[in-house]
Parts: structure tokens; sequence; C-alpha cells
């Protein structure tokens, strides 16, 4: 098990959250269930995975929740960029988020491959005791 907050990641992820988080708070009160509550949901499942899947142990378990996270970072992406075109969001913070949300993706790509790449620890032997 190891402390996901240490995974750079999982506080980059985090940082977008709360980004989002700000940002949507300025969103039309209407829109509170729609697409609001969707990007800020979609944000917060990318480290919520990272955060679980590095609760699990197993390399095979761990790469499975980041697979999930990239799903969400991509629905996150995507949002971000509806928002975007429906003016909810200037066009700077939209690049902005929109960026940081690609970089993400960037990273869990690269954690995934170590992560599938790195072979397992075999339990120690007679001999290596």
């Amino acid at each position: 098990m190891q402390d996901f907050r240490k995974l750079t990641v999982w506080q980059k992820n985090h940082r977008l959250t709360l980004s989002v988080y700000r940002a949507t708070a300025r969103f039309p009160r209407d829109g509170l269930y729609g697409l609001t509550g969707q990007l800020r949901r979609a944000c917060a499942s990318i480290p919520t995975n990272a955060a679980e899947g590095s609760g699990r142990g197993g390399g095979t378990d761990f790469a499975r929740f980041l697979q999930v996270a990239m799903g969400s970072a991509s629905e996150a992406e995507y949002l971000l960029q509806l928002a975007g075109d429906l003016g909810l969001l200037p066009k700077p913070d939209c690049e902005r988020l929109t960026s940081a949300a690609v970089e993400v993706k960037r990273m869990l790509t690269s954690l995934i491959h170590k992560v599938r790449t790195t072979p397992r620890r075999q339990p120690p032997t007679t001999d290596d005791r």
C-alpha cells in the first residue's frame, strides 16, 4: 500500500478538481445538476480512482483503476470544452483547465505504462531469507 497523496498525478488532479469547483460555482444555478455536477464528478473521479487503486496493493488492480481515472479525465476534458463553447467558462479559464486535464491524461498514461511494465515482486524463497 502506498500513500496516494505522494503521487504527482494525484496532486496535480486534486488542484484541477479544486479549480473546477471554483470555476463552476459561477455557472447558472439551473445547471447545478446538469453540466456543473457532471463536470465536478468527472474531475473528482480521477484522483478518487488513483487513491483507491493505490490502496489495492497489486499492480494489475492499480493499473485498472488508473484506466478508469483516464476515462474520467477524457470526460472532464470534453465537458470543459462544452462549458467553454456554451460560454459558461471564459476562454482563458477554459484553456487553462483543459490544458491541465490534458497534462493529467499524459501523466496517467505514463504511470499506467510504468505500473504495467514494472515486474511484480516475488515472495522470498528459502534461499533469499
